[in-house]
């Protein structure tokens, strides 16, 4: 399947991050390029996009590689996250919208009755759209991309875990979009910080995969 050049950025980074593209591998332009189907302008223009981001790096007699990040930067990343998710939160109160609000409300509903089943395999996709509604909320378009390229670094290194206390934790963001809703910036970002220290304990690093050549093609 062809991808437009314009995705090609977006497609490189999922790969990174579902680990089809390995930590330490090798990424060629002319590989990458075949892979996606576009030419090797686009593929040159995301690598430099990604390694902006984090996710690549140029080593010496190698060019560039997949990142490996220590234990040191993805506690990094969790602190990060800590800091800016309860500023996203404050700045929601004061800027949300009603569709905004209407969204928030529905997955904290929708989240809550999931916690009371067998089956939560869809909760952590919930508690996703939850953050993203969030700071999308916020109104801030700097701060937007900083937390969705922390999101998609975090996703990269680390395994989420279920909780152990599901119940409470859908509780906690409903607490949040309360907050949000009367306007309570200084509420909802207290709220906000106590339960992004709280998630950190679900964050179990992840083994990193045998560094290998990029070969061409989809598995």
């Amino acid at each position: 399947m062809r991808i437009p050049a314009h995705s090609v950025c977006t497609a490189i980074r999922d790969d990174i991050v579902s680990g089809v593209l390995p930590r330490g591998s090798r990424l060629t332009e002319e590989v990458l390029a075949r892979r996606y189907g576009v030419s090797r302008v686009p593929v040159r223009e995301a690598l430099r996009t990604l390694q902006a981001e984090g996710f690549v790096v140029t080593r010496r007699h190698a060019g560039a590689c997949v990142a490996e990040p220590s234990a040191q930067e993805a506690a990094d990343l969790l602190e990060m996250r800590a800091l800016l998710e309860p500023l996203g939160a404050a700045r929601a109160a004061a800027r949300r919208t009603d569709a905004h609000l209407k969204v928030l409300r529905g997955l904290v509903r929708l989240g809550q009755e999931r916690v009371r089943r067998p089956e939560t395999a869809d909760l952590g996709a919930l508690g996703g759209w939850f953050q993203e509604t969030l700071a999308q909320a916020s109104g801030s378009p700097g701060l937007i991309a900083l937390l969705t390229q922390l999101k998609h670094k975090i996703a990269w290194i680390y395994v989420v875990e279920r909780p152990e206390r599901p119940v409470e934790l859908w509780a906690e963001r409903g607490a949040i979009v309360d907050a949000v809703a009367r306007r309570d910036a200084e509420r909802a970002r207290a709220l906000t910080a106590r339960h992004a220290e709280r998630a950190v304990a679900a964050h179990r690093m992840r083994i990193p995969q045998h560094a290998v050549n990029v070969a061409g093609g989809r598995n």
